[in-house]
């Protein structure tokens, strides 16, 4: 079935940053951990054709923010990205360019690569989302177990444990989420794959597919 590892899940989004950073681990959760220091780092060291909006929030060229918003640092909003009413970002997050933070989404500790939709009433906790990713309204990426123990990932029968208390999503380039939808904490849509609305999903699922249900996944035609 689909692997896991990062370059299995994403391709360069051609934001240098971005890809430094995304690539710079085997393990997708291995990023986790990482995020705050990445996009503080880059608040403080600046981007070429990026300004401070406020203290510890970068924000590139064309960036459109509605007034409603909140946006708390170290974050990074990259060009031509729109935050709309009502979106909360708590830090630790950076978007890549031409991507949407929709009316009523809350983010946090969280990279969107490029050109990426979270665009109607939704929660991204402890995630990477990779590039043309969208979620359809209302869906939610789950990050804490109700145990509050570290989350461990499900893939065809082996457990993989990654020692982190707070892991939402993976969702690898292209993929989509269907409206209402809950990602359990540790769940990875790879490529190309959908959702179906109102889906519950938990584990890994594979590239190039359509998940009717949570064990129900047939291969695109």
């Amino acid at each position: 079935m689909s692997k896991i590892k990062v370059k299995d899940l994403y391709e360069p989004c051609g934001i240098d940053y971005i890809d430094q950073f995304v690539f710079s681990k085997e393990n997708p959760w291995e990023l986790l951990p990482l995020i705050g220091e990445f996009a503080k780092g880059l608040v403080e060291k600046g981007i070429p054709g990026f300004h401070l909006l406020k203290e510890g929030v970068l924000v590139g060229e064309n960036v459109k923010i509605a007034e409603t918003a909140t946006i708390n640092g170290p974050c990074v909003l990259g060009n031509n990205v729109e935050v709309r009413p009502g979106a909360y970002i708590r830090g630790n997050v950076v978007v890549g360019d031409e991507s949407v933070v929709g009316n009523s989404s809350e983010l946090k500790n969280a990279v969107l690569m490029r050109h990426t939709q979270v665009p109607h009433y939704n929660y991204v906790g402890d995630s990477v989302l990779g590039s043309y990713a969208h979620m359809g309204a209302g869906s939610i990426l789950s990050n804490l177990r109700s145990d509050n123990k570290p989350v461990v990932i499900h893939n065809e029968g082996e457990d993989i444990a990654t020692g982190i208390r707070k892991i939402g999503s993976f969702l690898a380039d292209h993929a989509d989420i269907g409206c209402g939808s809950v990602l359990n904490p540790g769940t990875i849509i790879c490529k190309n794959t959908q959702v179906y609305p109102l889906t519950m999903c938990r584990g890994v699922y594979p590239a190039n597919s359509i998940v009717k249900s949570t064990r129900v996944v047939v291969a695109k035609k």
